[in-house]
């Protein structure tokens, strides 16, 4: 059985386009512009698996006027890496993705405010076994997925998985992006993946880059200026053609860019089932009209799903996320700077510590605006930043674990960086470096996933934790102290008291204590009895205890 199939290519101010394949033995099919300024053309194919190109007039002033140029499809969603085609796969006379069926929709998922993050690379994530196999594909995350389970984890956050050029790369160079990323594994493989997550009730988040593209994108190709700045807007901030989105094309009534990248966002959701989208630079997108748009097309497309747009904005702003901004939530990276420069004993300032722990105070409005860590793919593991300072070894280890505490009872929605949950301490590469799983035969490193872990269960069941209420109750700057307490209005509270020094305070008493009665120590397991005078505890040099209201 053979069907009509049609190809399409929107290039509204290009002289001319053909269609070329394997089902042509590579020789030109003629296509007619419509007035919709798309090319089209209906070739018969029997169902299977074709390779093919367009080959086009390019309209960039990067090349001769008019020089024909082949080029991959810009909706392509499957690429052959070696050969750079685009696929297109037809089955029962319909253009297919693949043939996967999915089976865990119906699963119920975590809502914003309950969310702990994970972010990872798919290369990375798998492969640093003591046996040295090879892994890292989508197939690799599968396996580790109880891992996550059990260590609490609901949310994952893929570093970027569209096509790219070569085996290895962070993925923010897109060239493709409507096809996945190949050296993973294939589409049906990356839906696989994100089913299972559904299974376990964990959410998958991609990372979305929608300032710029990789320079041998098709649309660079086809007519540069349509869809991109003439040249980079910010030259010291600049990773490959930008996206215009203020560009406005009156005989089309649309804007190009905007057109394009709305198509692929709904597209990823529909295909893939994302629940949520880190947006990345959103600083050099630096077009709020564009990004209202985008996020209600994204939550429009998603349904009834939960669903989160988060912005990478560096130095973050409040303007993205309060009433008038266009994202649920940011990177709070201001926090991830203060902690760590405490928890390494670099300073001690009460006021920016309050400002980190409670995002309200530097303006933004809830608890789930910003999204709180202590690293992440762009800086170097907290291990490393501690080495930096000569402190190793259960110092370290000690310390690792109060910036652990502040991370999952800061407000907002805490995160992690594959690895830190049991002390991996590598610096920021863009190398491959795989995780060291066999760090976690180590009893400081094991010891640290289980304190991370008891966290993780207190951050997600205990529900003043889900609130934006935070009272700084007790502070006492010589001593380096600081105790605050986080509630809700059906009783719940936890309290938090953090030690920034380096002296071990015995019989330490914290006065005005939010209640008397019985209290739980949640990270050593014992209750203990606070009276009018308030509580009395030991601490640790640079230890944080955490106390529940039973």
């Amino acid at each position: 059985m053979t069907s009509l199939i049609e190809f399409k290519l929107f290039a509204p101010y290009n002289k001319g386009a053909a269609l070329i394949g394997s089902f042509s033995d590579w020789k030109e099919i003629p296509m007619e512009k419509g007035k919709d300024g798309f090319f089209r053309t209906k070739v018969e194919l029997k169902d299977g698996t074709y390779q093919y190109k367009f080959r086009v007039q390019s309209k960039s002033w990067f090349l001769e006027e008019d020089q024909w140029v082949n080029i991959v499809d810009p909706y392509a969603t499957d690429i052959d890496d070696p050969t750079q085609n685009g696929i297109i796969r037809i089955k029962d006379g319909e253009k297919i993705v693949d043939t996967y069926v999915w089976k865990h929709d119906d699963k119920p998922l975590p809502p914003d405010h309950a969310l702990v993050i994970y972010e990872m690379h798919i290369a990375d994530f798998s492969g640093g076994e003591p046996d040295r196999y090879v892994r890292g594909k989508y197939k690799h995350v599968v396996e580790k997925l109880d891992y996550l389970c059990d260590l609490g984890i609901n949310a994952i956050e893929l570093m970027p998985v569209k096509e790219y050029p070569g085996d290895y790369s962070w993925g923010y160079n897109p060239r493709y992006f409507f096809a996945t990323e190949s050296s993973y594994g294939t589409t049906a493989e990356l839906k696989a993946l994100i089913d299972e997550c559904h299974a376990r009730g964990i959410r998958v988040l991609m990372d979305g880059i929608y300032n710029h593209s990789e320079a041998s994108s098709p649309l660079t190709q086809i007519d540069h200026d349509y869809w991109y700045h003439h040249s980079p807007r910010d030259p010291g901030n600049n990773w490959g053609p930008e996206f215009n989105y203020e560009h406005y094309d009156e005989n089309y009534q649309s804007y190009p860019a905007r057109w394009f990248i709305g198509d692929t966002i709904k597209y990823w959701i529909r295909e893939y089932h994302l629940d949520g989208i880190r947006y990345d630079a959103a600083r050099q997108i630096a077009n709020y009209d564009f990004m209202h748009w985008i996020t209600q097309e994204a939550k429009k497309t998603a349904g009834t799903k939960p669903f989160i747009n988060i912005a990478e904005h560096i130095p973050e702003t409040t303007s993205i996320t309060n009433i008038d901004g266009p994202m649920d939530s940011c990177w709070h990276d201001s926090f991830r700077a203060c902690i760590v420069e405490h928890i390494c004993g670099d300073t001690f300032d009460l006021e920016r510590l309050k400002d980190a722990l409670d995002g309200k105070r530097q303006g933004f409005m809830g608890a789930t605006n910003v999204v709180n860590y202590l690293t992440n793919h762009d800086h170097n593991h907290v291990m490393a930043e501690l080495a930096d300072r000569e402190i190793f070894d259960e110092a370290a280890f000690q310390r690792r674990k109060l910036g652990a505490v502040l991370v999952m009872t800061a407000v907002g929605i805490p995160m992690l960086w594959m690895g830190e949950e049991f002390g991996e301490y590598k610096y920021k590469t863009i190398e491959p470096s795989k995780i060291d799983w066999s760090l976690l035969g180590n009893d400081l490193n094991k010891n640290l996933f289980y304190y991370m872990k008891g966290l993780i269960h207190l951050r997600k069941n205990n529900y003043a934790l889900y609130t934006e209420n935070i009272d700084f109750f007790y502070e006492n700057a010589d001593d380096k102290v600081l105790a605050y307490c986080r509630w809700n209005d059906k009783g719940s509270r936890v309290v938090v008291v953090a030690n920034f020094s380096d002296n071990f305070l015995g019989g330490y008493q914290i006065p005005h204590f939010p209640a008397t009665g019985t209290w739980h120590e949640w990270t050593y397991d014992y209750d203990v009895e606070v009276g009018e005078a308030g509580l009395i505890t030991d601490l640790g040099e640079y230890e944080a205890k955490v106390f529940v209201w039973s």
